[in-house]
């Protein structure tokens, strides 16, 4: 996303460049409900993905989840 000219036009260098670390469910399970594009355009802090209704059900069930190390 960061090439496209809408999001050189809007953000700043620094704010594409800007991230959060999730673990890997928490990842898999936000692009099953949204789209890259979704998530470039309309939820694109922290603040917003755990507003979102959906996916703060995914963070909960995936905090209750056991993790297995091999």
């Amino acid at each position: 996303m960061h090439r496209r000219a809408y999001f050189r036009k809007n953000y700043s260098r620094q704010e594409l460049s800007q991230g959060i670390y999730i673990c890997r469910q928490c990842h898999d399970g936000i692009h099953r409900f949204y789209t890259a594009m979704e998530l470039a355009k309309h939820l694109n802090t922290l603040d917003r993905l755990l507003a979102d209704d959906s996916l703060a059900a995914h963070f909960a069930w995936v905090a209750r989840q056991r993790i297995r190390i091999d």
